[in-house]
Parts: structure tokens; sequence; C-alpha cells
């Protein structure tokens, strides 16, 4: 003969958990986000004169072709893709791999908008150093009225 079990529609996580059930209710709901700490960062440092913004990213183990950087009015996009190499020999047998391959990717908003045609770019050393001019406000056109 089947066994006979009881079921409450209103057990809210787990029938076999000891304690209140409204304090079940929101166990594990607000634990902080994990981030992967393997995974590089794209960091930068922004300064600021009363021309231009400086803005100096690290991307070490990166190809100066493998990076984009794309200007939309106030926003800069910053984007990087390290690409695997090929290292194993058939001998040999990988015991760690702490190394990341993969795209990274960071944007930012400025306070002004930016001259995208005077921008420059210039990568070494794993530093992406940009000097991002602001664009010039247009002064306001007064209309004659006719």
């Amino acid at each position: 003969m089947a066994n006979i079990t009881r079921h409450s529609p209103y057990s809210l996580i787990d029938p076999f958990e000891t304690g209140d059930p409204l304090d079940n209710l929101f166990r594990g709901f607000f634990r902080p986000v994990q981030v992967d700490k393997d995974m590089p960062q794209i960091r930068i440092d922004v300064k600021e004169d009363e021309k231009s913004y400086a803005v100096h990213a690290d991307i070490p183990g990166v190809n100066k072709d493998d990076i984009h950087v794309a200007i939309d009015g106030n926003t800069v996009s910053i984007s990087a893709e390290v690409k695997k190499r090929a290292e194993q020999k058939e001998s040999e047998k990988v015991l760690r791999r702490e190394r990341y391959f993969g795209r990274v990717s960071r944007s930012f908003a400025l306070e002004s908008e930016i001259d995208e045609a005077n921008s420059s770019a210039r990568y070494q050393d794993g530093v992406l150093e940009l000097v991002l001019p602001k664009k010039t406000a247009a002064a306001a056109k007064r209309l004659a009225v006719q």
C-alpha cells in the first residue's frame, strides 16, 4: 500500500526545515552578489581640466588590436579581448590554470560631451591612455522675429 504524506500548500521553503516558516522565507534572498575575483576588470583613472579628460585604463596582457573604444556623446565604452594561446604540448598536462581568456568591458559617463574627431588613444605597457577633448558648447543663436 502507498504511503500517505500530508502536504501543506503554505510551506514556504523546505518542509524538513526547522524553525519559523516566516524566518525561512527570505533565507538566501539578500545574499550579496559574488564577483568572480579571477576575472580581470578594467580599472580606470579619470582626470579633467578645462579643455579635456584624460583616462588611464589598466588592461594588461591584451594586444592593442583587440582593444576597442567607442564614444557616444558623453559615454565612453572600452572593451578588450584576451585570446587563448596554445602553449600546451602533447606530453604536458595542466595542473592549474589561473590566467583568464575572454572579453572584458567597461562603460562610464562623463559630465561633458566628447569631441570624437579630436580624441586620441595610446596603449603601452598594459595601460590604455585616452585624451578626450570636450566639445565646445555652441553659443545660443538668437533669431530675429520678422
